[in-house]
């Protein structure tokens, strides 16, 4: 197994895929939500998808587990269309929670880790274990009712892992999560990944995208807009950010896509074509002083927002 993202590679051709996501369609009454979308998620990576609200990633992952039909298209899971079996290789942490509040966190675990097929003896052992390492194992024979939101989230990850799954899909799993607790659920994701996991991430907080994702998928209006490695994704964009720090009147400049000007401070997010030294020979001929001019790597939320604006007003023509 790889021991960095990098080595992972960065598309279809350098490793084997885990699942194929070929030209899907899928709507609902007048709403289009997929819109012939094709993807490959490589087996042994951390796949990010991303996109807005509403951007049909939720519906694509319930395509990819047979939750719901597609339109038109195809979906391959290790190969082989969907099938019930797959079912018992798949850990699903869906962004709306399905635990029993009645019931014990023992019984709901046991109970979740029976419907995937699970040796009892197996899946008790993996529970208490997972339990110990979230700090839950306390808590074992308590009623789910009696937990914080964030402690039944830790608990839905143990119930996704209980059953050593081939591949997890993780629907917003940092939801209701401290700081603290954040960190151990990306300790955990990255322990799985080392295992030889395949990791589908859904989230907005691109920071942790960033931190564990070797490629992503970003969606907007059920359409692919951005897909790669993460790493050469922030090398396409790494010139398109700059930071200068000035005195008196700051000029409008030509190449600019949009600005986040303060006081005496702005942040200027170029357009694709725009070379910065472009914007460095503007700068010199205005009256306002530079004080610095620095050329900076965006940042993955950046791109992500620059991306999903550049496409609202796409749709406008």
């Amino acid at each position: 197994m790889p021991s960095n993202k990098s080595a992972l590679g960065s598309g279809p051709a350098r490793a084997k895929p885990c699942i194929q996501v070929e030209n899907v369609f899928k709507s609902y009454d007048d709403l289009q939500a997929v819109d012939g979308l094709d993807f490959v998620v490589n087996c042994g990576e951390i796949f990010g998808l991303l996109g807005p609200n509403g951007a049909g990633k939720t519906s694509t992952i319930r395509m990819m587990l047979q939750m719901i039909t597609p339109d038109g298209g195809n979906v391959k899971i290790f190969g082989q269309p969907f099938s019930e079996k797959a079912k018992e290789f798949i850990g699903y942490l869906p962004e709306e929670r399905g635990l029993y509040e009645r019931l014990t966190v023992r019984e709901n675990l046991e109970y979740i880790s029976s419907l995937k097929g699970a040796d009892p003896e197996m899946a008790d052992k993996k529970i208490v274990n997972l339990l110990h390492k979230v700090g839950l194992l306390d808590f074992m024979d308590k009623r789910v009712s009696i937990l914080s939101k964030g402690m039944k989230q830790l608990v839905q990850l143990v119930a996704t892992l209980a059953h050593n799954p081939k591949l997890l899909v993780l629907d917003e799993p940092f939801s209701g999560l401290d700081p603290a607790n954040r960190e151990l659920v990306k300790k955990i994701i990255l322990e799985e990944r080392k295992k030889g996991k395949t990791i589908i991430l859904s989230t907005h907080l691109m920071e942790e995208v960033e931190a564990l994702c070797d490629r992503i998928l970003v969606v907007s209006k059920g359409r692919r807009i951005l897909y790669g490695d993460v790493a050469e994704i922030k090398a396409r964009y790494a010139r398109h950010s700059i930071y200068v720090e000035f005195d008196g009147k700051f000029p409008k400049l030509e190449g600019v896509d949009r600005q986040d000007l303060k006081t005496t401070s702005v942040e200027l997010f170029l357009r694709v074509d725009t070379d910065p030294q472009n914007i460095f020979r503007q700068l010199a001929k205005s009256t306002a002083k530079i004080r610095r001019f620095d050329v900076r790597e965006m940042s993955l939320d950046q791109i992500f927002v620059q991306l999903v604006e550049a496409e609202k007003k796409w749709e406008k023509f």
